[in-house]
């Protein structure tokens, strides 16, 4: 019974909360028929390995009846099997979340190639094994040949069996280590005869031959070479040279799989590209349910077997697959054979067709044993049956009887027959125009010919006329058959023209919305509500929180109003975190947690996953290979926007890193060369006064006090600005922003002002006196105080110092204006520039950091209003910045 305090093995609560660690190895013990040891030698390296010092478990062990199977099993530790309760049989199954939590070094997992009872988490136990791989545990397993994907019809047509439980090349080709067992076909069937290879004698005389033993034998020698061969490029260290490009046509014929692996083991002998190409033609529509079926599996074989799935639109296969190799560089076709047509008018097939079409291609016939086969778009026109309608043939009439009544109207007026078979043509057109199918302009061309032999041609109202009308009624009966059927392929081109430029608009319009988007969510709105529009289903999206998580959901519905709280059940939400710690596609119509309700894929960039998106399944129907094709060309490019937004926001990081450190080097060197002044002053003055004090003369001790004042309050108010442009820019400022009185402000700032103020004429004009604004009086009060001090500073004794302030519009502005010497037009673009000094000769420049009119515009910024410097006339200078304006109300 299944542990209660445990998640179930399909629960995507139970999935494995794994850390980023490297992958483990795999090694695989490769066999050619079941019974020649590939088990007791796996573990027989496994007792070594433990008695290395190596950590090793044993994950899943097939039952086996030999002793000495068994024995090897002894002091290897094992972890339970998971009982699975599948159709109302409890079966064993590998336990893959108590692999994971005991992680050892080496795990030992049978059975490659088995496929896992229902409400497992994947539907093959090589999914688990991946798993265990990426969670960075390397194990020991087995397989059969029989069980390679593309070898399955090979090994069917010489052992008649057709081997149901299979792997993809790509796994068997991926691993680190391939060991093969080998035995003499003689000892196998001598072990099967004593029962030490658990075996029923029964089946020594079907699967079990001597010459299906030693057939099998060859292909899993020659299997093992050929990995053997392509080892060295695949892992980097002789890359072969460019060349073979394979390509295999999908369609829905049943001898298609044969086809795609047979031509997945010319790619991988010639080490080539392998596509695999799909023509959908205007029959596409109206295919059968069966049909639509066997492509879709063809489509996931071809995958599987490492083929590009490429789509292209027409309503001839022959000329769209010789375009498509053309342009694509093909080298070697693979196909099914195409019979020749019977019949009086002898029609060319696929493979003539190409041979005209494109010359220079190789072209490679794969016979189909079963002698009766169809080509692929002859099967695909047979199972597509027209369905009349019942309002198309009222179109079909309708259009007939109006060509009738304009024929009367024709013979009333006196208008010849020529002109009434014409009417007849431009009715067939308009029926070919207005109905859904072929068949009505087939039916339209016969009944024109027909109504008008009995309606127009003497004797009238029969369908018997002069001999001489033959000629006549067969060229009108082609004529018309001619441009109706031209009619019908026209529009269904300029169907399928229309859906490929409405896809081809998405994708473009998708790139540039992509392009204008800010920020992460808003690149993840726009893929969703496109990815909505071209497959025209629910969708859920989950964005990273940067810390392995997911954020919560943002849902898309594709109906206004539909619920999705289906969607975003907790154990939806365990399958969008799967796909995300995994970077694997899940869910729904795959072999991972295909109880889902959505199928999962991640958007990925350089680093890993940066979204999940999930797709609401439509009656559990895959995606087809344009929209997949469609959908993964979205997807990547949302991937790439979020990758260059994540590079903006980490430059923009860097940036405000590299300002703050050349901010904090500008003010250690300023600090470090502008202090020595008023520190020394100080340090000097105060050891004067103390050992000199009583000699020196009342007005010389009061001058070195008030140098020492000065110095000291230098200090201070440099200070209190540092510390004041500090919180303003580092957003940790309080502001209390509230509706103040300019004449308020203007006579506190005044009270505080340097005592060198005294020195110069300072007024206020102010014309409104309730004239007020919104501001935080005591950060305000400290910028009129610094521009007056800086007036006060740069302009000569006795000079004019004048405040003011007055409406514009709903802002208010201050100005302070001087009638000193006045500053240069350069030196205005740095004026209010941290560490700046204007080095004004009425200025003390050695003593000036530049801090005080930079911490100005931060305050004037923060309250939303701007500063700046202007000419005064005649002379000096006018120090202007804006505040928004606020109403006195009568209540107040």
């Amino acid at each position: 019974m299944q542990d209660d305090h445990r998640p179930g093995p399909g629960s995507p609560h139970s999935l494995w909360q794994a850390e980023e660690v490297p992958g483990g190895q795999l090694k695989i013990f490769f066999g050619y028929a079941a019974g020649v040891g590939k088990t007791y030698a796996m573990l027989e390296a496994a007792r070594r390995a433990k008695a290395a010092g190596v950590d090793v478990v044993a994950g899943y062990i097939e039952p086996h009846t030999r002793p000495e199977t068994q024995t090897l099993l002894q002091g290897l530790e094992q972890l339970p099997a998971m009982s699975v309760l599948c159709k109302g049989t409890e079966q064993k199954e590998f336990d893959l979340d108590a692999a994971l939590a005991r992680h050892p070094q080496l795990i030992l997992v049978d059975e490659l190639a088995h496929t896992n009872a229902e409400g497992c988490r994947h539907v093959k136990r090589y999914q688990d094994v991946q798993e265990l791989l990426r969670a960075g545990i390397n194990v020991y397993t087995t397989v059969n040949v029989q069980h390679l994907e593309s070898l399955n019809d090979k090994v069917a047509a010489i052992t008649g069996v057709s081997v149901a439980e299979r792997i993809p090349d790509s796994v068997f080709d991926s691993a680190d280590q391939v060991e093969l067992v080998d035995l003499e076909p003689a000892d196998l069937l001598e072990r099967l005869r004593e029962g030490r290879a658990g075996r029923p004698r029964q089946a020594m005389g079907n699967f079990f031959t001597d010459q299906n033993l030693a057939f099998l034998r060859e292909i899993a020698l020659r299997r093992t070479a050929d990995r053997l061969d392509t080892t060295p490029w695949l892992e980097g260290n002789e890359k072969p040279k460019a060349g073979e490009h394979i390509l295999i046509c999908l369609s829905a014929s049943p001898s298609n799989a044969k086809v795609i692996r047979t031509a997945a083991r010319m790619a991988k002998a010639f080490h080539g590209a392998f596509t695999a190409l799909f023509v959908e033609t205007p029959d596409f529509a109206a295919m059968s349910e069966a049909d639509r079926t066997r492509i879709s599996a063809n489509v996931r074989l071809a995958e599987e077997l490492g083929a590009r799935i490429t789509t292209t639109y027409g309503d001839d296969p022959a000329v769209q697959i010789a375009e498509y190799a053309r342009i694509s560089g093909i080298s070697k076709i693979v196909l099914g054979r195409s019979p020749r047509r019977s019949g009086v008018h002898h029609t060319k097939n696929l493979v003539d067709r190409l041979n005209e079409l494109a010359p220079d291609l190789d072209i490679y016939i794969i016979p189909d044993q079963r002698g009766n086969q169809t080509s692929p778009h002859a099967l695909s026109r047979k199972n597509t049956q027209e369905h009349l309608s019942a309002l198309d043939i009222l179109k079909t009439l309708g259009v007939l009887t109006l060509c009738t009544l304009g024929g009367y109207f024709f013979s009333f007026l006196g208008i010849s027959d020529t002109n009434i078979i014409m009417l007849y043509l431009l009715g067939v057109l308009v029926i070919s125009m207005v109905t859904t199918g072929r068949s009505y302009s087939l039916l339209s061309s016969v009944l024109s010919v027909l109504i008008f032999n009995f309606f127009f041609t003497a004797p009238y109202f029969t369908l018997r006329s002069d001999p001489s009308y033959i000629a006549t009624f067969g060229i009108m009966f082609l004529v018309a058959l001619l441009s109706s059927s031209l009619t019908t392929r026209i529009k269904t081109q300029a169907k399928m023209n229309a859906d490929k430029a409405y896809r081809t608009a998405i994708l473009l319009e998708t790139s540039h919305k992509l392009q204008t988007a800010e920020g992460a969510e808003s690149i993840l709105t726009i893929a969703a509500q496109q990815l909505g529009h071209l497959l025209e289903r629910d969708l859920v999206v989950y964005q990273a929180d940067g810390q392995g998580g997911l954020l919560p959901a943002m849902c898309f519905p594709f109906a206004e109003e539909a619920d999705l709280s289906a969607l975003l059940t907790p154990d939806e939400e365990a399958v969008a975190e799967w796909v995300m710690k995994n970077n694997k596609h899940a869910g729904a119509t795959t072999n991972t947690l295909p109880g889902a309700k959505c199928l999962y894929l991640s958007i990925r960039g350089t680093g890993g996953a940066l979204a999940v998106v999930g797709i609401a399944a439509a009656g559990n129907q895959p995606l087809l290979s344009f929209e997949k094709n469609l959908m993964v060309a979205l997807l990547d490019e949302c991937g790439l926007a979020l990758e260059k937004e994540r590079t903006m926001r980490e430059k923009q990081r860097a940036e405000a890193q590299a300002d703050q450190e050349a901010l904090r080097a500008n003010l250690l060197r300023a600090i470090s060369h502008d202090l020595r002044t008023p520190l020394t002053s100080i340090s000097g003055n105060a050891n004067i006064l103390m050992e000199n004090a009583d000699q020196l003369e009342p007005e010389k001790r009061q001058s070195l006090f008030t140098a020492i004042y000065d110095d000291a309050m230098w200090l201070i108010n440099l200070v209190e600005n540092l510390l004041s442009i500090t919180k303003i820019e580092d957003n940790r400022i309080h502001m209390n922003i509230e509706p103040e009185l300019l004449e308020d402000i203007f006579a506190e700032a005044l009270s505080h002002l340097d005592r060198n103020a005294c020195r110069h004429h300072i007024e206020t004009k102010l014309p409104d006196d309730m004239l007020m604004a919104d501001m935080d009086a005591r950060l305000v009060v400290q910028v009129v105080i610094n521009i007056v001090n800086n007036a006060v500073k740069y302009t000569p004794e006795g000079s004019r110092i004048t405040l003011s302030a007055k409406r514009d519009g709903r802002m208010v502005a201050v100005e302070v204006a001087d009638d000193g010497p006045g500053i240069p037009d350069e030196a205005k673009e740095r004026l209010f520039d941290m560490f700046y000094t204007a080095g004004n000769e009425r200025g003390d420049g050695r003593r000036g950091l530049g801090l005080g009119l930079a911490l100005c515009k931060s305050i004037v910024t923060a309250h939303g209003g701007t500063i700046a410097a202007i000419d005064n006339h005649p002379q000096g200078t006018v120090f202007r910045f804006t505040l928004r304006a606020s109403e006195v109300r009568p209540y107040e």
